[in-house]
Formats: C-alpha cells, structure tokens, sequence
C-alpha cells in the first residue's frame, strides 16, 4: 500500500531549501514489516549527497546563527503547528514504515512537535553567567554560543521522535543540521523536514539525505565543517564513531543500548503490576531504548506475578497498525524477528523455561514475534545478559534489596530502570544504588523533553532533552575584561 500524494508529502532529499530527486537506479524500497508490502521507493544518496547538504548546512548556518532567538522560535513554532495540523495523515505513514499501532504513532507525532515548541522557548533562555572575580579590576562573563554544523544519525524505532528531539534543540541553540535518517523508517523524517521548509526556515539551515548509514558517518567524522554528530543506535556503531571522533575531534552525543531492570517489591498491588509490565514490555513490540526488558520479581510475589503476565499476554492482539484493534505490531524486518529467536532459545538451552509464547508469528507475511514470558533462575542466562529489543519479557526473582540491586546493575548498560514499591525507604535506596541515567519509581516512563535524557556506561555519552539538551549544541566561551 502507498500513501497517497499530496503537496506535503514529497518523499525526496532536502538540501539547501530544495527536495532533490536522484535516478531511478539509485532508490531504496520501504518496507511495511506488517505486510512485507513495498510502502515506497526513496532516493538513496551517497558521499556527494552528503558533502552537497554539509556544504548547504554551512551556508545555513551562517544565516542561521544571526537569526534573533525570538524568531528562530516563532519558525519552530509554526513547524510544530503543521505537524499537529497533519497528524492524522502523518501518523499513518508512520505506521506504514515501522507497523507500531496507529494509536503509538499518534502519541509520538504529538510529542515530536512538542519537542519543537519547547525548544523553540528555551533557545530564548540559552543564557551565560557573570563571574565574580578575585580582583577588582577584572570582569568575567560566559556566554554560550551555537556549535555550527550538526550530524544527525537517528534510529528507525521511533522515526519522529528520534530526529525531533535532536533536530529542535539544535536548531534552537542556532545550530544548521544535517540529518540522516534510518533507511527502514525515512518517511517520517521527510514530512518533519517539510514541515520545517513550509514554516520558513532559511535555506540549508535544515539538511535531511539519505544513504548507507556507514558511509555517511564517516564522510560527516572526517568534515571539518561538521561540528558534532548526534547518534542514535547500537552500542557497536557507537564505538566506531568514538573512534572516528578520537582522530578529528568530533563532538558527540550518543544513545545506545539499553538493558533496563525492573525491581517489583512484595508490598505492590501484584496483578495492577503485572498488567502495566505487559503494556509497558510491548509498546512498539519492545524495540524501545529504556523498554523495561529484566524484571527482578520479589519471591514472594513472583509465581503471582507469573500467572498475571500470563494471562494480559493472553489477551494481546497482534497485527497490522492501521487495525483499531491492534495492540502490538511487528518488528522491524527479518533479521531483527531472527535475532529475537536465537536468544529465547538460547535462553531455552540455557535453563529458561518458557511461560507464554516463545515463537514467531503465525501469518504468513510479516515480521512477528508473539508476546513471550520466560522464567529464569541464573543472571548468565543470554535473556538476562543480551539486549533483546523486542517482545520477550524475563523473570528472574530474588530475595533481599541488596541482591536485587546487584541483579538490577549486572550489566554493561546503564540507560534507563525501574522501581516498583510502596516503601519510601526502599524506593530512595534503590535510585540511589542504581547505576542508570534514568530512574522511574513507580512508573514506566521516566521521560520528557523538559528533562535531561542520557545514559551511564556503554549506553552513551551527553544528553538529549532538556536545558542539557540545547547546551549540548552550544560553546561555551570565557569574556575576560582586564585593566577596568
């Protein structure tokens, strides 16, 4: 199924304030994972396309740059406004490319324009300070300054609010982009950059092409002119673009992979857990960054705990997106549905034993995987020590708050956990002791664009959101006055 076509909806690369078209030999096939139907064929560029929007970018920014806070903000503004304008028939596009529930769509097309709202307000607070000096006759001030140019190399799991939180608060700070998408989910992105050229933003300030991920990574690490890239993805293309960066000094900012734990204490309403575990394990079928994924379920609640989860799962609908009923898509494409089923079994070999699900879907066509619950016994199991990003849900249970937290932080990740508890006691040592950026005590989403989004260890390094996240695309620069 293609989306229909309208004045909006141009699916093209966008350099320099022109949608670039390439030929025909050079396209890419979207695929929809829910019906492995061909959505659409995009452009797919290389290392010109990429040199061709740095180049419009550095332009963009000079103009850019100068451009008064205020009215850098009424431009994001009214991006953001199109973009509510237009959910309903964006949205589904959305769906299209990544298979998530129409109704998960609709939810992250509002929040990706709030993200441009807010940022469009808080490039105006981009504020320095006055420093106090130790003599009379000096005065320091610190003023933050716009980066330049902005890489921007975002995930396919959440195709509008991966690119708008990058994109506005850079764009806020002053900063020109150039953004590449995913190749799986590039359509979402498209429609955002157009909502941008419709608001008014100058030429070449806003960039997006397309391509091999690998080449434009390093064609954007070895450019002069690309100040910082801002990286969304797997821990191991992380590391590549660390050690690109260690050669030409490169700023980075990265998300990558997660492990999140879930501590469930006996002193909770069990079966209100339970369900709430389920909702929050499948939201876009567990391809989700800080997607609870461990759960470290008291003993004495545990075989409680097990028969609730069972059961929810039992009433899960899987399906196509556009479906109402519709609860869990697809994953992503084939390779992601078989990487899910060599770790359950794995898992299985290894000792786990299956409570619910365990398989891919049944249909013919698409990328299922059914919902699946697996009870485990020891933390070397390759469901508890591997990042699954998908819809299996283990268990493993424990005894004191201690061995519980060691559970919780047995692991290289540290992006986002969990504390389920009615205990104040228990619930402040628990976020004190855990080694993640994110903690949510009693609650399954411990994020917003007001706050500071980022992960300890090999999750990442700098933030997204926040006033962490515009400074993140800022210089900061001493103004010392002598002689006064």
């Amino acid at each position: 199924m293609k989306p229909d076509r309208t004045d909006h909806q141009d699916f093209s690369q966008f350099i320099g304030g022109r949608r670039l078209k390439i030929a025909a030999n050079q396209t890419y096939s979207v695929i929809n994972p829910a019906t492995e139907d061909v959505v659409t064929d995009i452009p797919f560029g290389d290392k010109d396309s990429c040199l061709e929007g740095i180049a419009a970018a550095e332009k963009g920014f000079m103009v850019w740059r100068n451009v008064n806070p205020f009215d850098r903000a009424l431009i994001l503004k009214r991006a953001a406004a199109l973009m509510h304008e237009r959910l309903d028939e964006y949205a589904k596009i959305t769906v299209l490319e990544s298979g998530k529930p129409l109704t998960e769509a609709i939810g992250e097309w509002k929040v990706a324009a709030n993200f441009f709202e807010w940022y469009a307000e808080e490039g105006k607070r981009n504020y320095g300070r006055v420093i106090p000096a130790s003599r009379n006759n000096k005065r320091m001030s610190v003023i933050q300054q716009p980066m330049g140019v902005v890489g921007a190399i975002t995930a396919w799991n959440f195709p509008a609010y991966n690119p708008a939180r990058c994109w506005a608060a850079a764009l806020g700070a002053g900063c020109s982009v150039v953004a590449k998408p995913s190749e799986l989910t590039p359509l979402t992105a498209m429609l955002i950059a157009g909502c941008l050229h419709d608001a008014g933003i100058p030429d070449g300030v806003m960039n997006l092409i397309t391509g091999d991920p690998a080449v434009i990574g390093q064609v954007m690490l070895q450019s002069p002119s690309v100040r910082k890239i801002s990286f969304t993805g797997s821990t191991r293309v992380g590391k590549i673009l660390m050690d690109g960066a260690s050669v030409t000094h490169t700023r980075l900012s990265l998300e990558l992979g997660g492990s999140a734990p879930v501590l469930v204490f006996p002193d909770v309403d069990v079966d209100q857990i339970a369900a709430e575990s389920v909702t929050a394990k499948l939201r876009n079928a567990g391809q989700v960054c800080i997607a609870p994924q461990r759960y470290i379920v008291h003993e004495e609640i545990a075989e409680r705990f097990l028969q609730a989860v069972k059961k929810k799962m039992q009433s899960i609908i899987s399906g196509n997106g556009l479906d109402p009923k519709t609860e869990m898509g697809p994953l992503i494409r084939e390779v992601q549905r078989e990487n899910i089923d060599r770790i359950v079994k794995n898992s299985l070999a290894a000792g786990a034993e299956v409570q619910f699900g365990g398989h891919k879907g049944p249909g013919s066509k698409g990328f299922f995987f059914e919902p699946t619950l697996l009870r485990i016994n020891q933390a070397d199991n390759p469901c508890f020590q591997q990042e699954i990003f998908g819809p299996v849900m283990p268990v493993i249970t424990f005894h004191t708050l201690e061995e519980g937290l060691m559970l919780a932080n047995q692991t290289p990740y540290g992006l986002a956990s969990y504390v389920f508890t009615n205990d104040l006691k228990t619930s402040v040592h628990a976020s004190e002791k855990l080694e993640f950026g994110m903690v949510g005590i009693n609650e399954w989403y411990p994020q917003a664009y007001e706050a500071p989004f980022g992960g300890w260890k090999q999750s990442g390094l700098g933030y997204e959101c926040g006033p962490e996240g515009l400074t993140e695309y800022t210089e900061k620069k001493l103004i010392s006055i002598g002689g006064v």
